[in-house]
């Protein structure tokens, strides 16, 4: 079997599908989406082009070592990114041309279901609130939530930390003590405001909080994981097994939330499972993405023993021909060959985009730039 063409399919809202076609008619899908960067990814897959026609896709590891280590300059999200969503077609095609589900390549499954958390959000704390109410009457029993705003000094007031507390308080109180609060700090704290806002939390008891500060200073993130009784959640924005080593020795983060369209794909984040199983670690790979992105993260839940909940933003309605349908906040595990699903090629189409999305630009009061 060859590789004989790839076709980029950038569609709304922000997403990059590649599709891999083989000389045998085996098509494989993959999803290389990095948000706010999609044309520079394209630019990278169209780069390897002529070193991966005529190669054999189920040839995987070998494959991603060439377009990795053959660099030279290794790593960074365009790179993996691009690398991320060939790995996934190249699975999706070898599952195919034997006829099974990727998790069975994988070691088999270790679950019969893969629990999901919805996210929730609002304007203010009644709207939060009310979100919430509607996720849990269908049938979700675990959520996530912001409970603070963009452009957050270093140092705040204490109008911050209570304005988080409203948020928090009104989402537990609406969803009462029998459904799990994840709670997003997107990395726009300091240590020091993490630390304080985590202490205030803690009385409603947050399933975890995502990111309190970003992942760039390793042990700024311990000092935030050894402060507070609150499980610290990281990885979105880490790359391959490399980029997850020291927050494990470090013991800086007790969940992982690697994404297989960012870290490398679906083998390098099981690599990460397998790492953060030997410090106790749990998965909840990161998903805010589009439908093949969900399917290569189910794939990677239904084998990963410490995985623990998985997030969405969608079940591929309006994309996927069969899209899925929660039962109950929970997945079954599918037994359909490859990553799983068929993509809606008429319904692609209608949804073609240029990639231009790009994150919005923030800034503070005082007109100093901030993080999104």
């Amino acid at each position: 079997m060859r590789i004989t063409e790839i076709e980029l399919l950038p569609v709304k809202p922000r997403w990059l599908i590649v599709r891999l076609c083989t000389d045998e008619g085996v098509t494989g899908y993959g999803e290389a989406t990095l948000e706010g960067h999609i044309p520079a990814v394209m630019a990278e897959i169209r780069h390897w082009e002529p070193e991966l026609m005529g190669q054999d896709p189920r040839r995987i590891e070998h494959i991603w070592q060439g377009l990795y280590r053959h660099a030279f300059y290794r790593g960074g999200p365009i790179q993996c990114s691009a690398i991320s969503g060939l790995e996934q077609a190249m699975w999706d095609i070898t599952g195919k041309w034997l006829g099974v589900p990727l998790w069975m390549l994988l070691g088999g499954r270790v679950r019969d279901r893969i629990r999901l958390y919805r996210h929730v959000g609002g304007a203010t704390a009644a709207e939060l609130a009310a979100d919430a109410r509607q996720a849990v009457a269908a049938g979700f029993d675990a959520i996530k939530i912001s409970v603070t705003e963009a452009g957050i000094r270093h140092i705040d007031s204490l109008r911050v930390v209570e304005g988080a507390v409203e948020r928090m308080a009104a989402a537990r109180e609406a969803v009462g003590k029998g459904v799990d609060i994840g709670v997003d700090m997107h990395g726009r704290l300091s240590p020091a405001m993490a630390i304080g806002i985590a202490k205030a939390l803690e009385p409603y008891h947050p399933f975890f909080i995502e990111e309190p500060v970003l992942p760039e200073q390793v042990d700024a993130l311990a000092t935030v994981a050894r402060a507070t009784s609150i499980p610290v959640a990281t990885g979105e924005r880490l790359l391959t097994k490399w980029g997850f080593r020291e927050v494990l020795e470090k013991q800086a983060a007790a969940l992982l939330q690697p994404d297989p369209c960012h870290a490398g794909g679906i083998m390098e984040c099981r690599f990460i499972a397998a790492m953060a199983e030997t410090y106790f670690v749990g998965m909840a790979p990161h998903c805010p993405l589009g439908p093949v992105a969900l399917a290569a993260c189910l794939q990677l839940d239904a084998c990963t023993p410490n995985f623990l909940i998985q997030e969405h933003v969608t079940l591929g309605d309006g994309y996927l021909r069969h899209p899925y349908r929660a039962q109950g906040g929970y997945l079954p595990v599918s037994d359909k060959p490859g990553l799983g699903i068929e993509l809606d090629e008429a319904a692609l189409a209608e949804k073609a985009d240029d990639g231009s999305w790009h994150n919005p630009a923030l800034y503070a009061d005082d007109g100093a730039v901030t993080d999104w």
